[in-house]
């Protein structure tokens, strides 16, 4: 894994400092390019051809064509010898040159050969054409700004923020959307002015600007012929095991992340077929059972025989949440951040690469949202407005909060608030959490003036390119192609390259993920049963008791936190805050805080919210 970053222009002393700024994606090797037309920098993390052979920025057979890449490239090995065949010359073994050749062969449609990871900037001298590209399912970040007739680009935004001419300024509906998705969606960003290159699409910078399009989506047309379900699950059982094969190619140590859920079992399961030497898992756990996975996670590390280490947090340092917003670079409220960041600084002590489950809650239906919709659209709708939200909604939000992280109250009252929300909300309405009340109280009325105050336009212009048939896979095409990218991969993403540790997605593999989306909803939530077909097919490969158990993750208690040791912490960043203070109403906001130490309402998502602005405006524009 690297980080890249580049301009428009001559300056080899700007493009050192950016490259600087992001060392930690890779502390092995720098490396630089700069002709009048166009700079580019990269910083290396060593993981196929250790030489000096794979170095960056890298060059085609006569110089004409220069890279710099982030990611990886599973399926290099095969197209290597067709480009071979065709009178390419390598000069290295790295996943890396098959993108430089693919280009001389393919041109700009090189992306669609490509089977992995990435975000890469390549420069053709000859046209004087800049191609940046990020991945389909957006595992790489790639952002950009393009400002005066010039363009400046990186794997990071604090890399970005070096160009001086570079102007810092909130972008408010960015800031908006975020306390609601607790993410901020492509291709925005907290900053206004820089962009996120979404999933899936390219920019091409010629002749002074930039032409932004799309070359993949997720399609759910129906797989011709249809298998049954039991042929179904014996392909699935394929895919899975030559995609975390396919993610094992490494010159370096790999381990694995073992929360205990089904997700990083299937993993530690499919890699201990390939990996007959030892095995490293690491997780993370809590004194709060119910916050915990630990007994789930020891239990499939003795059935698979592992080299298992724990990671005990039961404390929060304030400074842990100010580095992980240090190297989010804009505000993302996943309240397992802190949690992976701290994992990934544990693993890297033993290993470089590491394969962790995400994506598999978003492609199988696994989130509790799934149910949430389904319950309602088959049994709440069809309750009276009135009754919903005047006498069920009331009623649930007098009840106290449960020191729990579950259980049937504290489900109940955020299956309500979700169920008031607007209906083109769809599942995401469970993921929502500005209510109409909160929103009107909170922002300052010149805030919400300059504004788009509706919370699902973009949820609407996400479902209008979706091709899907029925409703599960509607909404799973909502947090394939909405959600993911800019929270869970996102967040993945920094924390790892935090510590100069690579994580590998398998169960994000693009051909995997197009299987599943021709498949039909129904076997991915059966009846009230998630990941219903992927339970299936890891039957007899996994302990029945973690094939068939719910889902938990690994989230920090961050609602005991905000009552208990980062309380004093918390109420002084917000308080001293003043992008808080320019925006929004202090007097909701001691509101908030108020009942959430009395247990009345437990708001620990937006207040955590709140005070991860606040500490990235600090960091950031102070």
């Amino acid at each position: 894994m690297c980080g890249i970053c580049g301009f428009s222009w001559n300056d080899e002393a700007l493009i050192r400092k950016m490259a600087d700024r992001i060392v930690h994606r890779g502390p092995d090797q720098e490396g630089f390019f700069c002709t009048d037309s166009m700079s580019l920098g990269f910083r290396r993390l060593s993981i196929i051809d250790l030489s000096e052979n794979g170095s960056q920025p890298m060059f085609n057979e006569d110089n004409t064509v220069c890279l710099v890449f982030n990611g990886e490239i599973y399926n290099f090995q095969e197209l290597r010898p067709l480009l071979e065949a065709r009178g390419h010359r390598f000069r290295s073994h790295t996943d890396s040159e098959v993108i430089l050749h693919g280009y001389e062969e393919y041109g700009i449609d090189v992306v669609n050969h490509l089977r992995g990871m990435f975000g890469f900037a390549l420069y053709d001298t000859a046209r004087k054409r800049l191609l940046l590209a990020r991945d389909r399912i957006g595992i790489k970040p790639l952002y950009y700004t393009e400002q005066n007739g010039r363009l400046v680009f990186g794997s990071e935004i604090k890399s970005i923020l070096q160009d001086p001419g570079v102007e810092r300024r909130v972008n408010h509906q960015a800031l908006y959307d975020y306390l609601g998705f607790e993410f901020v969606p492509s291709p925005e960003t907290m900053f206004a002015g820089i962009s996120k290159l979404p999933a899936g699409h390219l920019l091409v910078w010629e002749n002074g600007r930039a032409e932004v399009t799309r070359y993949w989506d997720l399609s759910f047309r129906p797989a011709a012929p249809m298998p049954s379900f039991g042929e179904a699950v014996e392909q699935l059982r394929a895919h899975l095991d030559a995609a975390v094969k396919s993610h094992l190619v490494a010159d370096v140590p790999l381990g694995v992340f073992l929360s205990g859920g089904l997700d990083s079992s299937c993993l530690v399961a499919l890699m201990r077929r390939h990996i007959s030497g030892p095995l490293k898992t690491f997780t993370i756990g809590y004194e709060d059972k119910t916050f915990s996975e630990l007994d789930y996670a020891q239990i499939v590390a003795d059935h698979c025989q592992t080299e298992h280490r724990v990671l005990r947090l039961d404390s929060l340092k304030p400074a842990y949440v100010e580095e992980t917003l240090y190297h989010l670079d804009e505000p993302m409220t996943d309240l397992s951040t802190v949690p992976l960041y701290l994992l990934c600084k544990q693993a890297r002590e033993h290993v470089t690469v590491c394969l962790s489950g995400e994506g598999a809650d978003e492609s199988f239906a696994g989130y509790d949202r799934f149910k949430a919709s389904r319950l309602n659209a088959r049994y709440f709708s069809l309750l009276p407005k009135v009754v919903r939200q005047q006498l069920v909604g009331r009623m649930a939000r007098l009840l106290p909060d449960q020191p729990q992280k579950k259980g049937v109250i504290n489900m109940l009252k955020r299956f309500v608030e979700g169920a008031t929300l607007p209906e083109d909300g769809q599942h995401l309405r469970w993921q929502y959490f500005l209510n109409r009340t909160l929103e009107e109280g909170l922002f300052q009325p010149g805030f919400r003036a300059q504004i788009n105050a509706d919370p699902f336009w973009q949820v609407r212009e996400h479902n209008s390119r979706c091709d899907a048939r029925d409703q599960v896979n509607r909404e799973i095409y909502l947090d394939m192609r909405f959600m993911m990218t800019d929270s869970v991969l996102m967040k993945v993403d920094r924390m790892s390259m935090a510590s100069a540790l690579e994580i590998r997605v398998p169960l994000l593999d693009h051909v995997l993920v197009e299987f599943l989306a021709s498949l039909p909803g129904d076997w991915k939530l059966n009846k009230m049963t998630t990941k219903y077909i992927f339970r299936s097919a890891l039957e007899g490969l996994l302990p029945d008791k973690i094939v068939h158990r719910g889902k938990q993750g690994y989230s920090l208690p961050v609602k005991h936190l905000l009552r208990g040791e980062l309380r004093d912490y918390m109420v002084e960043r917000l308080h001293g805050s003043t992008v808080l203070r320019e925006t929004m109403d202090m007097a909701c906001i001691d509101r908030l805080i108020a009942e959430h130490d009395t247990l009345k309402h437990n708001h620990n998502h937006i207040l955590w919210a709140l005070l991860n602005v606040a500490i990235w405006h600090d960091r950031f524009f102070r």
